[in-house]
């Protein structure tokens, strides 16, 4: 078997049913297989697996083991010479892992490959590429300044070597998981993928960034940026640096004194709630189940040209390929419009506007 996609769930049933949708697609024409596993959720995602995605292999714990020990125990049961650790609030590309096995394929000592992800609004996730966070990195980036956290010698659409790539999408060899260990286990959330990356690349191998391919990560699904967030986040750095760069007391104080100021000036998230200008459906045909729960009429485009600002745009997986949607978005973002999609054969849509608020679903009835 060639590849083996590794998604660990908790509590996102809607994003979960999305995900799978376009692996199935993006993994057609592969010899692969898709492992879920569900970390203890408390919703009806297990359930959603078994009557949708019966050919699934479904591992339901009856714990949350957290991020590592979730994943480790899905690989160890992974067939693939490859596989891929995904987030279950992504969208994939139909040729995503057509390109990326192709480039994995064409490299010497090929560590972790990751992609370029971008968020609900299609804008980039800068820790799709990051640096060995040493001390001056981390200090830099608690007090607000991550400019030496990211790799920013590679543009976000260019192809080639960094030291550390996001958990959210993760294609290595199943050989090289294993020769490191796979995650560890210390972590329960956050810093695991970057002690991955580390070990991966301390023993030899070669780690890259492949811009060309683009991903939605969802990322206010599973990271709101809070007190918890901030004591897990350097928390887990602390975890790093006592196990690679062996005890650093300037970075422990560091550490501390970061989690005592985010706490004092963190900014408490204001929810307002969203002002809609008008609804596009980008189709080829009109969806009256759509109509009747929105608050008005979706105006049916089978492009995306001009729409007015605070727009909601719909596009209809039924139509339209996940790499076009993608794309749609990319080639619109910053333009005060927000998205969400229907996904093929599904009876909601659903998107996420930024990176502390949970994803809205809008359920067809």
């Amino acid at each position: 078997m060639k590849l083996s996609v590794v998604i660990l769930n908790y509590n996102v049933r809607y994003f979960l049913e999305l995900c799978l949708k376009s692996v199935q697609t993006a993994t057609t024409g592969i010899d692969a297989e898709i492992i879920v596993v569900d970390n203890n959720s408390e919703d009806e995602s297990c359930q959603m697996v078994k009557e949708l995605f019966p050919d699934i292999n479904l591992i339901e714990n009856k714990t949350n083991f957290g991020f590592s020990k979730g994943n480790n125990i899905g690989v160890s049961q992974a067939k693939g010479e490859y596989i891929c650790i995904l987030n279950p609030d992504t969208v994939v590309a139909e040729d995503t892992f057509l390109k990326l096995l192709k480039f994995s394929e064409e490299q010497e000592k090929v560590g972790i490959v990751g992609c370029k992800l971008i968020n609900g609004v299609g804008l980039f996730l800068p820790e799709s590429k990051r640096n060995i966070p040493y001390v001056k990195a981390a200090f830099k980036k608690i007090f607000g300044n991550p400019e030496d956290y990211y790799a920013n010698h590679l543009q976000e659409n260019e192809v080639g070597g960094v030291d550390v790539l996001v958990g959210a999408f993760m294609l290595l060899k199943r050989d090289v998981y294993n020769i490191v260990g796979g995650f560890d286990e210390d972590y329960f959330m956050y810093g695991e993928d970057i002690d991955l990356s580390y070990r991966v690349y301390k023993a030899g191998y070669n780690n890259y960034y492949y811009g060309k391919s683009s991903v939605i990560h969802f990322k206010g699904e599973s990271t709101l940026k809070d007190k918890s967030y901030a004591r897990r986040f350097y928390g887990a750095m602390q975890i790093f640096y006592r196990k690679h760069f062996k005890k650093n007391v300037l970075f422990d104080m560091l550490v501390w004194l970061g989690i005592g100021l985010v706490y004092v000036f963190r900014r408490i998230p204001i929810y307002n709630q969203k002002r809609v200008s008008q609804y596009v459906f980008i189709s080829d045909v009109v969806n009256e189940k759509l109509n009747n729960v929105l608050s008005k009429k979706t105006i049916l485009k089978k492009d995306l040209d001009v729409v007015e600002k605070q727009a909601e745009v719909i596009f209809n997986g039924n139509s339209y390929s996940y790499k076009r949607i993608i794309k749609m978005i990319e080639d619109n973002k910053d333009k005060q419009i927000t998205f969400k999609i229907l996904p093929k054969n599904s009876n909601f849509a659903l998107g996420s506007d930024d990176a502390i608020s949970r994803g809205e679903v809008i359920i067809l009835k």
